[in-house]
């Protein structure tokens, strides 16, 4: 999986970096190493506003676009909740088509069982 990290009013460093791609390595296991994650990174300039770092994701899969965001007082808080978000989407996902794959293999069974009676 490949990974860009974006930075809006923030100075992206290499520990922001090695924390991002820390936190989204179990679900690079999870995908394809084709698939794209671009993870946008922001900070609220509004003094007034108590969630002012702010992440989003999102995650390219082959005929499927995953979403997220989040938003907390620190950062590091804010893309540990955006990687179980996308974490938890990647999971449905999969049991989705897990799912759909053994129904068309049942499916195939019954019109082969029919078809032979």
């Amino acid at each position: 999986m490949r990974i860009e990290i974006r930075g809006r009013n923030i100075e992206i460093d290499d520990d922001l970096r090695e924390h991002v791609t820390k936190r989204f390595r179990r679900v690079g296991k999870q995908v394809s190493v084709l698939a794209t994650l671009e993870v946008e990174l922001s900070k609220e300039r509004n003094p007034s506003i108590a969630d002012s770092e702010v992440a989003e994701a999102t995650l390219r899969l082959k005929g499927v676009t995953l979403r997220a965001h989040e938003a907390s007082p620190e950062m590091a808080h804010t893309i540990h909740e955006l990687a179980e978000d996308i974490r938890r989407q990647v999971k449905k996902h999969r049991e989705l088509r897990r799912k759909r794959r053994q129904t068309r293999r049942l499916t195939g069974r019954m019109r082969r069982r029919t078809a032979q009676g």
